[in-house]
């Protein structure tokens, strides 16, 4: 258990628990406030974020922020923003269960030393990871669910949805749902 994210940090960067790390530029541990009320978590970066060190700073980072700023949120402000794996998996694809198994240790500290009220979950894996093994995002994005003392909630991973644009109006409405929760549970979030 780690006392500090700097500690935390500096151990996870030299981590070489799976071969991920055999071809990472960098280890993305995350970025934002780090006593958030709120945290983001996708499954894992992808090549701008390996190269830059940071969650979500390509295209999809992109329009991650256009959402997060329609809502009153952002990563420099009031949220934290991690993965389920901190290394990037070959060619952008899914990380395998024994990768996501080996990394989630970092995630679970990470939630321990922010003590988030809200996780959203930004996709189907991270979703599936931390919410239920058998989360259906087109059936249950929006939805919110109570694990322990943190509520928690899937929606659209940005990437997808430059993919399918025609799930970016579900996924705002799931924004919209999460800032009045916010102003619900954990309100000083935007003072």
């Amino acid at each position: 258990m780690y006392d500090n994210f700097e500690e935390l940090r500096k151990n996870c960067s030299q981590c070489s628990k799976c071969d991920l790390c055999s071809t990472r530029h960098n280890v993305v541990v995350g970025v934002g406030n780090e006593n958030a009320d709120v945290m983001f978590v996708g499954e894992g970066p992808g090549e701008n974020e390996d190269l830059q060190g940071e969650p979500f700073v390509g295209r999809a980072g992109q329009l991650l922020d256009k959402m997060l700023t329609a809502v009153d949120l952002s990563r420099q402000d009031n949220i934290y923003i991690a993965n389920i794996v901190k290394c990037r998996p070959p060619h952008n694809r899914d990380p395998k269960p024994e990768e996501q198994e080996m990394c989630i240790d970092w995630l679970r500290q990470q939630v321990s030393l922010i003590r988030p009220k809200i996780i959203v979950c930004l996709g189907r894996i991270a979703g599936q990871k931390l919410i239920k093994p058998d989360l259906r995002i087109t059936r249950e994005h929006g939805i919110f669910f109570k694990k322990g003392s943190t509520i928690m909630m899937a929606t659209y991973h940005p990437a997808a949805l430059l993919r399918n644009p025609a799930q970016k109006p579900d996924a705002f409405a799931d924004f919209l749902k999460l800032r009045e929760k916010i102003k619900e549970i954990c309100p000083g979030t935007y003072e």
